[in-house]
């Protein structure tokens, strides 16, 4: 198995276990349990029928879920591999890549998807969707691309 295939399938394991439980810590803050987040993912490809989809509906949340996160992963592994400089300093650039993908999903994703789901602009609903974003997911693929790619010959 090459370095890239590697690289995004560990990126996409941490970040993507990660960004989950952290959506089922804040998600469950507000009653809401681990299947019905996982059915609301569904629902994103899968229609608004997923949100009453039973196990069906959560199997394929987590599918679509990881898919999206190995996505995230392979875009910043790609970039990385093209801009070393992304590799020396994975905090920084993980952090900065987090807010990125904050923005595409809740600025553009979801309301493309459901055109009424704007973004919570209060302290909370801001602070916990850059939270996930950043710490569950951006820093961790750029760590995880830092470790495996420095120094790596070319596949």
């Amino acid at each position: 198995m090459n370095r890239t295939l590697q690289t995004v399938i560990a990126g996409t394991a941490l970040a993507g276990t990660l960004d989950i439980v952290s959506a089922f810590v804040f998600a469950g803050m507000s009653g809401m349990t681990p299947a019905q987040v996982m059915r609301f993912v569904a629902s994103g490809p899968f229609g608004d029928g997923m949100r009453e989809g039973g196990a069906t509906g959560v199997a394929l949340g987590f599918l679509t879920h990881f898919s999206i996160m190995a996505a995230m992963v392979m875009v910043f592994v790609l970039a990385a591999q093209r801009l070393p400089a992304l590799l020396r300093n994975p905090v920084l650039w993980g952090a900065a890549y987090g807010i990125g993908l904050y923005l595409v999903m809740y600025w553009a994703v979801r309301p493309i998807r459901w055109p009424g789901m704007w973004p919570a602009l209060t302290a909370w609903g801001l602070g916990n969707a850059l939270f996930s974003h950043i710490v569950c997911v951006g820093i961790p693929i750029a760590l995880v691309a830092a470790r495996m790619l420095r120094n790596a010959r070319p596949a």
